[in-house]
């Protein structure tokens, strides 16, 4: 069985994150400048096109104010 990162966990992640910029009213370029990062880095993780580590899922958790299970419970 081959690994993609295009499983359906890795969506649903994907989902809540861009889900969760979202409500707390923030663009690419805004959670770019708070990780110290590019937009087209966050853009990449939205997309699926790049995975997301935990150390990253938290700061992602700490910007958006959200507890990590937002992003990985069903």
């Amino acid at each position: 069985m081959t690994k993609t990162i295009y499983s359906k966990e890795h969506k649903y992640i994907t989902e809540k994150l861009r889900q969760a910029r979202k409500e707390a009213g923030l663009d690419q370029i805004q959670v770019a400048t708070r990780l110290n990062r590019t937009q087209s880095y966050v853009s990449k993780i939205e997309s699926g096109q790049r995975r997301v580590d935990v150390i990253q899922l938290k700061k992602f958790a700490e910007i958006y104010k959200r507890k990590i299970d937002f992003f990985i419970k069903k």
